[in-house]
């Protein structure tokens, strides 16, 4: 029988949930699946009624997940606010009191009053010095949050860095061994043609392999295209000798 997860003493809980955070090299991982749990995590682990991120792509593009009582706040996560504070400064922001933020984040802070939040802390995503993003723990009541809960919304923060890092370490390696894989297969297609048309027009490959290039540069196609068609028996190998001659 599956305890459910209220049931569970909170450090195995807490210890279950940074094992999966930083586990993501599964073939069926989901980003916005990814961040949606770091985010459930905090409300469930941490004195939160909410909690939002950013997190930045490759490109630099921000990206934002929730999780709790702020949908409304979601639009706003990326143009103001303690996790784009804390993204941009690399540093953990403390807000003890969001009634005082009205001047510094006038959409953000009035949106999280109307939805019940009154505090709010943002810890970095990080991977030692690089940071990806920004972890924001919201909560209802004003005041410091409990001893102990930052240190955990770091490492939380921490363990999902790790996992998304690592994935994109992964999608790297994939994306160069495709490139690679599509670079010997066009290597062979054409080394494929070239014996083709030396065999077929009774002349060296140096010269079969002048004509496919001039073909494929007049006619502004890809070698190893025209390549694939010759070898496939799908390209009329006359057209490419009378273009030649």
């Amino acid at each position: 029988m599956t305890e459910h997860p209220h049931h569970i003493p909170r450090e195995r809980r807490l210890a279950e949930v940074l094992v999966g955070l930083a586990d993501t090299l599964g073939g069926d991982f989901d980003m916005d699946a990814h961040l949606g749990r770091l985010a459930a995590a905090c409300v469930e682990l941490l004195d939160a009624r909410a909690a939002g991120l950013l997190l930045a792509g490759p490109d630099g593009a921000l990206r934002a997940a929730s999780s709790g009582a702020v949908p409304e706040l979601l639009p706003a996560l990326d143009e103001e606010g303690p996790c784009l504070d804390c993204y941009v400064c690399a540093a953990t922001i403390d807000v003890p009191d969001l009634a005082r933020c009205d001047e510094l984040w006038p959409r953000f802070a009035p949106r999280a009053r109307e939805a019940g939040l009154h505090a709010a802390y943002a810890v970095p995503l990080r991977r030692g010095a690089e940071v990806i993003g920004a972890l924001g723990v919201l909560r209802a009541d004003p005041g410091e949050p409990p001893a102990g809960d930052v240190e955990l919304a770091r490492a939380l923060a921490d363990a999902a860095a790790v996992g998304v890092l690592q994935r994109r370490a992964r999608r790297e390696q994939e994306l160069l061994a495709e490139q690679l894989q599509g670079a010997l297969d066009s290597r062979v297609a054409v080394e494929q043609a070239k014996g083709v048309l030396a065999e077929r027009w009774g002349v060296g490959v140096d010269e079969a392999f002048g004509a496919l290039r001039r073909y494929a540069r007049s006619h502004r196609l890809r070698v190893a295209e025209l390549a694939t068609g010759v070898v496939a028996g799908s390209f009329d190998t006359d057209r490419l000798r009378d273009d030649a001659t």
